[in-house]
């Protein structure tokens, strides 16, 4: 015997085994009647048979087969006749009838269908609420009737058994709704290969086979009797897709973390703000081009929001107008309570770092995470929607260097370096932008802002000391840990994609 052929015997299981025995003992080829001679169930044999058919040694052979038969309303038609029908029988008798009376003919559910099927088979014409015979049309029975019929007399009928007229019969009565029921059977046969009579002339011998040895094995002996089923390391394994957060979720979490370890107060903000709170608390004046319809989303209901108390108001008023007493020449122009009291989607989450200033006393670390909205144009790169941290750190020690520092740290975390540049925000001063470095693509992309708060933006949130913030795309960075070059992908719902990701939330660029 070659060791080819041994090989393959001693794959074979018990079930293949007995099937293979059967085929040759009684010459069975249908698993219902092995079922009856060998007491196995037919999902055994099946599985079986198709472990074999991957072996090349028996082949499966499948017969499918259609049966049409009627529904009870398909049974209440064929018994009178269709909705069409009997409007065209009046028809032909009167000549004309207008609409509404067709009520008087049919159930109110059947005449939308008559008058489709009256114009899909020309068999009328509709004027002025009226409909008319078409007498350029025969009005002889159509082969859909004719099934009907057919179908009636005869019962449940084998598709392949109707002519080439009645299968058109039948396209038709498939375009309806609940007049034909149709059942799929499929038979199976099995057929020996040369393989499997080598197999079979060869001879093998069929016993219980253990696939795991217990304890109870072990402690009473009986692992010495055994007959151990070998292990095939190369056989196919089926794809198990655990259940894992998604992706963007999940580097939002590992942002979290970071922060939080840091040492870091996590706080929220509200998705819909007021105007006071996304600009004018940030000394962003109120005729800055970011506050335009096409950079903000402004909420018709409700119209505006309130505002905190008139004391913190009139500060952020006074700061806009004249500096305060920073010594600043501020933006010099008559501020607007109204503008300021407009409700909004918030355009990035730096205003929930300017309630918090306004709400507790230094120092202190906080951080918040949550979706931002501006008015973009969907592409590859950008989303009217997406996510952002903002953060900010307040004590007497804190100074420029003390954010570029806490960035870097974070940066690190993530696994990538970062550079700084200068840049300009209406509310920093000294401001930058924050970049990473892809060695892939031997370039550097920008990923959020920062900076000192302006004395414009602390004085009237009675602070006095400094103040760093940050705020940081986190799109762009699942982008790049994902090596995904469509933003929009992070929201599409391909599941292939979502299950072919990594576990492993720690990726980091080498």
């Amino acid at each position: 015997m070659s060791k080819d052929l041994e090989k393959t015997i001693n794959e074979l299981t018990i079930h293949e085994k007995r099937l293979l025995k059967n085929l040759k003992k009684s010459g069975n080829t249908n698993p219902e009647d092995i079922s009856k001679e060998t007491n196995l169930d037919i999902k055994s044999i099946m599985s079986a048979a198709g472990s074999l058919a991957l072996k090349e040694i028996i082949q499966v052979n499948t017969k499918s087969e259609d049966t049409v038969y009627l529904t009870n309303d398909g049974l209440k038609y064929a018994k009178t006749s269709l909705p069409e029908r009997k409007v065209l029988d009046v028809l032909i008798e009167k000549k004309k009838i207008a609409i509404n009376d067709l009520h008087e003919i049919l159930d109110s559910k059947d005449v939308k269908i008559a008058i489709g099927w009256l114009m899909r088979k020309k068999w009328a014409k509709m004027e002025d609420g009226f409909l008319n015979t078409n007498e350029d049309k025969s009005f002889d029975k159509g082969e859909d009737e004719k099934l009907l019929c057919y179908l009636l007399e005869n019962g449940k009928i084998a598709t392949s058994s109707l002519s080439k007229d009645s299968l058109n019969g039948l396209k038709l009565l498939k375009t309806r709704k609940n007049l034909i029921n149709i059942t799929n059977k499929k038979e199976h046969s099995f057929q020996l290969l040369d393989n499997g009579i080598t197999i079979l002339d060869h001879g093998f011998t069929i016993e219980e086979e253990a696939t795991q040895l217990t304890h109870d094995d072990l402690k009473e002996g009986r692992w010495r009797n055994l007959s151990y089923r070998p292990y095939d390391i190369n056989a196919e394994f089926p794809k198990y897709f655990p259940g894992k957060g998604h992706p963007l979720r999940r580097i939002i979490e590992e942002i979290r973390n970071i922060f939080l370890n840091l040492g870091f107060t996590e706080s929220k903000g509200p998705i819909v703000d007021s105007a006071f709170w996304n600009f004018d608390s940030l000394f962003q004046p109120q005729d800055h081009a970011a506050r335009e319809m096409q950079d903000t989303f402004y909420i018709k209901n409700p119209s505006i929001m309130g505002l905190p108390k008139e004391d913190l108001v009139k500060k952020v008023a006074n700061s806009h107008e004249s500096g305060g007493s920073t010594g600043s020449d501020a933006w010099n122009y008559k501020w607007d309570l109204n503008i300021a009291k407009q409700s909004l989607l918030r355009t990035h989450a730096t205003g929930t770092s300017t309630r918090f200033l306004a709400e507790n006393e230094a120092p202190l670390k906080m951080f918040s995470v949550g979706r931002v909205f501006r008015r973009e144009t969907i592409s590859y790169k950008h989303l009217p929607e997406f996510h952002q941290v903002d953060g900010i750190v307040v004590g007497d020690e804190i100074n420029y260097q003390s954010l570029l520092g806490i960035l870097k740290e974070f940066y690190k975390k993530l696994g990538f370096e970062v550079r700084f540049r200068p840049a300009y925000f209406p509310y920093t001063y000294l401001s930058t932008e924050c970049e990473i470095y892809l060695k892939e693509k031997e370039s550097w992309i920008e990923l959020g802002g920062a900076g000192m708060f302006r004395p414009e933006v602390l004085e009237p949130l009675n602070m006095n000391v400094p103040v760093m913030a940050f705020g940081l795309g986190i799109e762009r960075l699942a982008m790049i840990r994902y090596d995904i070059s469509d933003i929009r992908m992070l929201y599409k719902s391909d599941i292939n994609w979502l299950r072919n990701l990594p576990m492993k939330n720690g990726l980091k660029l080498e």
